[in-house]
Formats: C-alpha cells, structure tokens, sequence
C-alpha cells in the first residue's frame, strides 16, 4: 500500500533577530520579508521532492499574508509548491504562539516541522513535538542549536527524508540537551546548547552578554566558531554535536588567563577562566554560587537561593535534527535528485 504523502509543518518565529542585542551589538536585521522569503524557497524545494501539504500559522508581520499570496502566483504552480494550509491560531506574540502551532501541526500529522528561529525559538518547538524532526534554518540573535545554512538545500534535504528517499537512520540526528533540576521549586527545564549561570539575583531583561554577569557555563556543544555564551566553552574546551559529552567552563574576573570571546555579534567580552571540565552524560552538575539565576540558551529563566540546590545533567536524549549535509551527501552518491526524460523538470519537457 502506498505511503500517503508527507505533511511538513512551517513555524518562522516574526520576533528572531529583531530583539535587544541586535540594537547594542551592530547585529544585522532579520525582517519579516526575508522570512517570508525563506519560506518560499523551502516550499520549492519540497515540491520538487514530493511533499503534498505544508503548514504555516498566521502572524502579525505579513509572514503568512506573502507567502500565501506567492503560493497562488504562477512561479508556485510551475514549481508545483506543495498546497499550503494556513492555521488561524490565536496571537499573543509570545513564545506561546510558537508552542500552540507545534502543537497543531503535532496534532495534524506532520512528519516534521521547518523553524526559523534561534535557539529559543527551537527549544519551544521541540518541547512541544516530541520525536517528530525538526529542519533547523537560523534566524535568531545568537545562533548555536540551527546551523546557517541556505533554505533552497535545507529543504530539499527536509523534503527528501519527509518522503522516504533517504532513510532516517541517515538522515536524522539525535541531539543531546541539559536537563535542569531545581528540587526545592519543583522545576525541571531543558537547554539544547548551554546553560550559564549568572550571580545576578533576577531574571531582569533576560538576556545576558556581559562578562561580569557570569559565573558558569555549561554546554552540550561547543563549537570555535560560535556566537553566544556557548563561545566560551568554544574557545577553551570545545566538543562537538556529535560527542557523547558536553564541557563547563568557570568564570572568574581574577583569573590568570582571560577569554575573549564573542558573546554577541560583534561583541567581544574578555572573560577570566578559573577551571574547566567535561560533562558526562546522566552524571548531576552542582552549582559553585550559592544564589543567583540561570540562563537557559541565552536567557536567564530561573532564579535559585540559599536553599535550592540546583543541578545540570547532560542527556543524550534530545529532540531529532535533520542532518542536512548527510542527506545531500547520500542524495548525491544515489543520485537521488536526477530526473528522467519526461519529468516535469527536465530540459527536454521545458523546450
């Protein structure tokens, strides 16, 4: 019996790269047309591999609004663009609004769902989908969980996995994350990069970009050439995405040796580095400060006293990525992207 054909869900968050940062670090914008306009290039890629539906919910930016209006345009019905179905959901510009949308594309079947975003916007979805794959594009401020990459390729790599052409044990990467855990309050958060903690004794504004705000970093990955807290582990004791463990730094203003490191784009922090280790999975992290708050990938969400005893744990049981130069590497070697002569595509079926 044939396999129906697949359902992709679309959740571009309209508020990634827009935030504070992108005003005090020179960061470039990232505007709602250039969203809207990534969109389009996935919904090309998926057609030309096969994906019947796509998802996309409403917003207040005019996401929606244009890619709707292309996807009744001529280049979508040359192109053959997969029919698109927009979901009226409530709006509160919230992270609420990207939660909700997961959970109706969850709820409707889709086989995997695109996010543009950064990484918060990739942990809301996450925590929402369960083992359902998420194709990560970047367009948030301090990107480390989506890589940067074009959305033509990205989705043709989505659109090849959606439809069975490559198989998933390929295709698909498991991710690690840091499991939070604060007894006392009863919480258990997760973070899909790092987790910092800071001696700043309030959430505040959140987010956290100075060095003397920091205390500890701990990170699943850390990659050298990161932006963001997971930098510091980046520089001084990198790991990559696919290692069975993760790395802590320690900060310390009178330190011997100081990091600099790029917290945000272009905004380089010297940190002093007091100690270091690795982080092996299911083994608890407690806390050098007593009190303060921790950041969850870049925001502070959680205040913790004298008598909280708060611990961090790596798990290798994270949400599933598609591994997008994976795909196209086996796409190519099977020549999985050739067409016939008599396919719609073909030079020979164009003249």
């Amino acid at each position: 019996m044939p396999q129906p054909a697949p359902i992709i869900g679309i959740i571009a968050n309209p508020a990634s790269g827009r935030d504070l940062r992108r005003l005090t670090s020179n960061a470039g914008l990232y505007s709602s047309t250039d969203k809207a306009s990534a969109i389009q290039r996935l919904l090309a890629a998926f057609g030309a591999t096969g994906v019947a539906t796509v998802l996309l919910p409403t917003d207040m930016t005019g996401i929606a609004a244009a890619v709707l209006k292309a996807s009744q345009g001529p280049v979508a019905r040359e192109l053959r663009w997969p029919a698109l179905q927009v979901l009226d959901l409530p709006l509160t510009q919230t992270v609420s609004d990207t939660r909700l949308a997961a959970q109706q594309m969850f709820t409707r079947g889709a086989s995997m769902i695109a996010v543009l975003g950064g990484d918060g916007t990739h942990k809301a979805v996450a925590a929402e989908v369960g083992d359902t794959p998420m194709l990560t594009l970047s367009t948030g401020t301090n990107n480390a969980f989506p890589e940067l990459r074009e959305a033509t390729t990205a989705g043709l790599a989505g659109g090849l996995v959606a439809c069975g052409r490559v198989p998933t044990s390929i295709g698909l990467r498991r991710n690690k994350r840091l499991m939070v855990n604060v007894p006392q309050q009863g919480l258990c958060e997760w973070a899909l990069v790092e987790v910092a903690v800071s001696p700043q004794r309030f959430v505040g504004a959140r987010a956290l970009s100075r060095s003397e705000d920091l205390s500890e970093v701990f990170a699943c990955f850390a990659e050298p050439h990161a932006i963001g807290l997971s930098a510091l582990c980046g520089l001084w004791r990198p790991v990559t995405r696919h290692a069975p463990y993760g790395s802590w730094v320690r900060l310390n203003p009178g330190a011997e040796q100081a990091l600099l490191a790029p917290l945000a784009p272009g905004l380089l922090q010297a940190c002093g580095i007091s100690a270091s280790g690795s982080l092996e999975p299911g083994v608890p992290h407690r806390l050098s400060l007593a009190a303060g708050t921790l950041a969850l990938d870049g925001e502070r969400e959680i205040e913790f006293g004298e008598r909280d005893t708060p611990t961090i744990t790596l798990d290798l049981q994270g949400p599933l990525t598609v591994d997008v130069e994976a795909v196209l590497a086996h796409a190519a070697q099977h020549h999985l992207l050739a067409v016939s002569r008599g396919h719609r595509l073909h030079p020979a079926t164009l003249c």
